[in-house]
């Protein structure tokens, strides 16, 4: 069993969240310092957005890594508490992240869609077949856990 293993994937792609946060303030810092902002800049959320539109990319990526992402990491305390975090679930863990770094390197860096598109469309089928993966895993256990109480003499 591979429990703790689980985890270093998670730690993983919470450190490329963070690396693409430090990345858009520096991206805005930059941006300020190069073009000071007028007061009706940041007025609105609408204004912001307009203002700060030529180094959004890290931005956007950012709100990414907070969509599909999000269901990664509701799955991986599951796969604790269960244990169930077994070798395929890690391996797919790793795939799911490597993917996402491509993701976001095709997103901030390259700024190219014939990267990024795939990374994201192969990383929500790698996510789908973890998720798919625990519930026949947890359909398993039920069944031997039922068998088991059925079987108990009080």
């Amino acid at each position: 069993m591979q429990t703790f293993a689980i985890l270093w994937p998670a730690i993983a792609l919470a450190a490329l969240s963070f690396a693409v946060m430090v990345w858009v303030a520096v991206a805005r810092t930059g941006h300020m310092k190069r073009n000071p902002p007028r007061p009706d800049d940041l007025v609105t959320g609408e204004s912001a957005m307009r203002y700060f539109q030529p180094v959004e990319m890290p931005a956007n990526n950012l709100r990414n890594l907070f969509e599909a992402p999000v269901l990664f990491f509701a799955l991986i305390p599951l796969l604790l508490i269960t244990h169930q975090a077994g070798h395929a679930q890690v391996a797919l863990a790793w795939v799911y992240v490597v993917l996402r770094v491509i993701h976001s390197i095709g997103h901030v860096v390259l700024h190219k869609i014939s990267v990024r598109a795939p990374a994201f469309w192969v990383s929500v089928i790698v996510l789908m077949a973890m998720w798919i993966g625990f519930a026949i895993d947890i359909a398993g256990a039920q069944t031997a856990y039922d068998a088991a109480i059925d079987n108990m003499t009080i």
